[in-house]
């Protein structure tokens, strides 16, 4: 049986979608592919039309009415349209841990709709047989990113950062000199994020199990002191990952957990606290960007796995192939951009998981990364040249510039944060990103990942270093 799900631009404010209930993971991700019908409580953008396309056993329709905003019903379609759709360009995405298949158009790109009079059985939007002219439709609008709480953040909630749209690094990679389309990404010089998605993170966000007893039971006895103070250690990032790809990140370090209080397929991100995003729906909105961007690289770093098992593994690398599909770049020699823009793709994924790895050849060795785990910059810059000292690693690699907190350090300063403390520290910091050369050499530097990005000239700095691969 095939299902159609609707979503409708004249909606005002963003639809929630209502999760499974206790144990009832979804695992058909047919929606969350293309980000426009989120699963357990994540938000639906209206404004952002399309049609996605489900095909699923007639046992889960109650699971899979559920999930769809209020007014709208998954709807079965004739098979006589189902019988089209390789005609019309859709693919068969595979799906070997979940439940049927999603039929998405070429390039990942969802079928636009504009909801008007016709409907299908009740459901607003269109009929089954206007999908030859959805597919032909323009692309939708750019979504208008929302902070977790679901409350619209204004730009005055973020002093000192800039609006990261208007800096002109959303597309620089295919800016770049096309003398430097030929170099491998591990010689390039490569702006990144430290703790990518902790932005997401909020009082309410429950402290990780990896914390010590002592912190866990705090957090329990005493909420009001404890969760706001380890939240503002634990904050590393203020933009969401739409707006630090659009400021030309370009590696995103992903650290998964699952949950033990969680249902049996929910991952989290983690940094101290789980985040109340889930990994799928962010893995859809970066796919979504790309898609945006065709000619722009990510390397995503799926790392620090927390309370994984090997099922949980193959339902998570299972979720990448599905969302990502063929802009993955598979395990090999480090490609050029030249190479990956012949080839269609545009992922790089760093797996650490080693049993993972040996599975799909997808996935990429961990990246190192160079964490000084220092308060002070000066100390930090003296442990990242020690490690220059000691030789480059063979493949992509990080050089982390972010500082960290220490228990000694917290208890001097009472009301400082990890935002303050880095903020101090990022002239020193970016003194020293200036002086970095890409390239292959041993004392060579690759992907520098920081935090706070947008607070300074951090990204614009990193791909400047680019440049001094001309002169050589």
């Amino acid at each position: 049986m095939a299902w159609v799900f609707p979503s409708c631009p004249r909606e005002s404010g963003a639809a929630r979608v209502g999760p499974p209930s206790p144990g009832q993971g979804c695992s058909h991700r047919g929606a969350s592919l293309q980000g426009l019908l989120r699963t357990r409580g994540a938000t639906v953008r209206p404004h952002h039309p399309a049609v996605a396309w489900v095909e699923s056993p007639a046992d889960t329709q109650p699971l899979l009415r559920r999930l769809l905003p209020g007014g709208h019903s998954a709807q079965p379609m004739s098979g006589e349209l189902l019988s089209e759709a390789p005609s019309l360009g859709w693919d068969r995405a595979g799906t070997e841990a979940t439940e049927g298949a999603l039929l998405r158009g070429p390039r990942h790109r969802a079928a636009a709709a504009q909801c008007g009079e016709k409907s299908v059985g009740g459901a607003p939007g269109f009929t089954g047989h206007d999908l030859p002219s959805l597919l032909s439709s323009s692309a939708p609008p750019a979504p208008t990113m929302m902070p977790a709480g679901g409350q619209e953040r204004s730009e005055g909630s973020r002093p000192g950062l800039p609006c990261p749209t208007k800096n002109g690094n959303e597309d620089w990679m295919s800016a770049l000199c096309p003398r430097l389309w030929d170099i491998p990404l591990h010689h390039l010089a490569i702006p990144g994020s430290h703790d990518t998605m902790t932005y997401s993170l909020n009082r309410r966000c429950p402290i990780s199990h990896t914390q010590s007893p002592l912190l866990q039971l705090l957090a329990k006895a005493l909420p009001c002191v404890t969760l706001p103070t380890v939240l503002k250690w634990s904050v590393t990032q203020v933009l969401t990952v739409t707006e630090q790809l659009d400021a030309g990140v370009r590696y995103l370090d992903l650290r998964i957990a699952h949950m033990p209080e969680g249902s049996a397929k929910n991952l989290h991100f983690v940094h101290m606290m789980y985040t109340t995003l889930l990994v799928e729906d962010t893995l859809t909105e970066i796919c979504e960007w790309l898609e945006g961007h065709p000619r722009e690289v990510v390397i995503l770093a799926c790392r620090n796995f927390e309370g994984m098992t090997k099922d949980l593994h193959e339902y998570l690398v299972t979720c990448i192939k599905n969302i990502f599909g063929d802009m993955l770049c598979p395990r090999g020699e480090v490609p050029t951009l030249r190479q990956l823009w012949a080839r269609g793709q545009q992922v790089l994924l760093s797996y650490e998981d080693e049993a993972a790895r040996s599975r799909h050849r997808v996935l990429w060795p961990g990246a190192p990364y160079w964490w000084g785990d220092q308060v002070k910059p000066e100390k930090l810059i003296c442990y990242l040249e020690h490690m220059k000292s000691c030789g480059r690693p063979d493949g992509v690699f990080v050089a982390g510039i972010n500082l960290t907190e220490n228990l000694q350090y917290i208890l001097a300063h009472p009301s400082q944060s990890l935002r303050k403390m880095t903020l101090r520290g990022l002239p020193r910091l970016g003194a020293w990103v200036r002086e970095q050369c890409p390239g292959p050499g041993p004392r060579c530097t690759n992907i520098i990942a920081g935090d706070f990005i947008g607070a300074d000239t951090f990204v614009s700095d990193v791909i400047r270093l680019n440049e001094k691969l001309l002169g050589c």
